[in-house]
């Protein structure tokens, strides 16, 4: 087959969890003797044509994108849809449903279309009034014009089942498994083993980087915390971000440099991940793949992935206890850390691939004609904000019933024993 992977910033992966899925599943494509080409936006400030045509087998188009905070993906989109390339392949997958308005351009290709629908994202911060309307309705268009929706969390598939009852392929990302990292990349950073805090975190409010930051400050920890992030449209946020960090806080921005990363992740002594509405998320899979002792936001889509090995806050207070009682008992945080590595196990690139690749066949076994049974895009019941946030507060564990690692490691230990 040859497949399409659009809507993304391409390869290599250097951004987010859309990327590190292209990356990882297109090469495992093609070393299963497919065509894979992957449309991709060069860098801010270099050109289309300078960059390569080629990478892991994966074929390579770089397309220009409107530099712009709304109109950024949707353009690269619509030009990558223009293309002529587009034409020969066999199917496409499309991320994000903010995409969806372009699937007809696809169609009218007859190419089948399947549709990575992501999390909520009119539930992020960045996106008000109009913006909030548009990926309610594209969300709509995603289940009305796609051949077939991917999610890759439960929580996900839940909420397009119960929203527009319209199934989807459950597919979630892989983890890797990283167990000799060394430490000499972080050592260049004045960091030592076990000694630090760290948050890898695009700077929006929906993941917490401010709430995690400021709970660190008011809390009695000795080690600091790392910050690893940056927020291209965000200037506003990551303004505050750096006011309520003091001495003990070291924003280090963005790191492209992928053995340092995985390092950081390694040797942390707890890494706190704060998303909220994003699905499965490929840095919280990376750090439970590196051992680290996660404290992550109480939410449905953490509890799924943590499945309780870890810790959950909701607050700036709750960060702070969870930092200190870390540092009180150090080796405990290390024991959960280990523990956590090897459940992860479950979230396996390999197979991912495989569920790509088999959903890829049967779209192009079924071809672009509308399937008689495919849902409408209407919905059967609206979800306000509210009703939402007492969804996810109900369907994971209580407040009281919150699982806490910490007083439990020694119960884990003596049962994997």
């Amino acid at each position: 087959m040859r497949v399409a992977m659009l809507g993304t910033r391409g390869v290599p992966a250097r951004y987010g969890g859309f990327e590190t899925c292209v990356e990882e599943v297109g090469r495992r494509l093609v070393d299963a003797g497919h065509e894979v080409v992957v449309y991709c936006r060069p860098p801010e400030g270099e050109r289309a044509a300078d960059q390569p045509s080629s990478y892991l087998g994966m074929e390579l188009v770089h397309l220009p994108a409107v530099r712009h905070r709304v109109l950024e993906t949707l353009s690269h989109t619509a030009v990558s849809m223009l293309h002529r390339s587009i034409s020969d392949v066999d199917c496409a997958i499309v991320f994000n449903a903010g995409n969806a308005p372009l699937i007809p351009v696809l169609r009218a290709h007859q190419i089948p279309v399947a549709t990575h629908v992501d999390g909520l994202e009119w539930r992020r911060s960045k996106w008000r009034g109009a913006g909030r309307r548009y990926y309610r309705m594209v969300e709509s268009l995603a289940v009305r014009w796609s051949d077939a929706l991917i999610a890759d969390a439960v929580g996900i598939a839940d909420y397009y089942r119960t929203e527009f009852a319209a199934p989807t392929e459950l597919i979630a990302y892989g983890a890797p498994i990283i167990t000799d990292p060394g430490s000499d990349r972080i050592a260049e950073l004045g960091l030592e083993p076990k000694g630090y805090h760290l948050v890898v975190a695009r700077f929006e409010p929906e993941n917490h980087v401010l709430e995690i930051v400021r709970g660190h400050v008011a809390s009695d920890s000795r080690l600091p915390l790392v910050v690893v992030g940056s927020a291209p449209y965000g200037q506003e946020y990551t303004a505050e971000i750096e006011a309520a960090a003091d001495d003990r806080v070291r924003l280090l921005g963005a790191v492209w440099d992928q053995e340092q990363l995985d390092q950081l992740y390694a040797n942390s002594l707890t890494y706190v991940h704060g998303h909220s509405v994003g699905g499965t998320n490929p840095s919280l899979l990376r750090a439970l793949g590196a051992g680290a002792y996660v404290v992550a936001y109480d939410c449905i889509f953490n509890h799924e992935v943590l499945n309780g090995d870890g810790d959950y806050f909701r607050t700036s207070e709750d960060v702070a206890e969870l930092l200190v009682a870390s540092e009180r008992e150090p080796q405990q945080a290390v024991d959960l850390g280990g523990f956590a590595r090897e459940a992860v196990r479950r979230y396996d690139w390999d197979d991912v691939a495989r569920r790509y690749e088999e959903l890829c066949r049967r779209l192009v076994e079924n071809g672009s004609s509308r399937r008689s049974g495919r849902p409408s895009g209407r919905r059967v019941m609206t979800w306000t904000d509210s009703a939402e946030l007492s969804a996810v507060e109900t369907t994971g564990p209580g407040e009281d019933a919150r699982p806490t690692a910490r007083a439990d490691v020694r119960r884990h230990a003596d049962a994997r024993v």
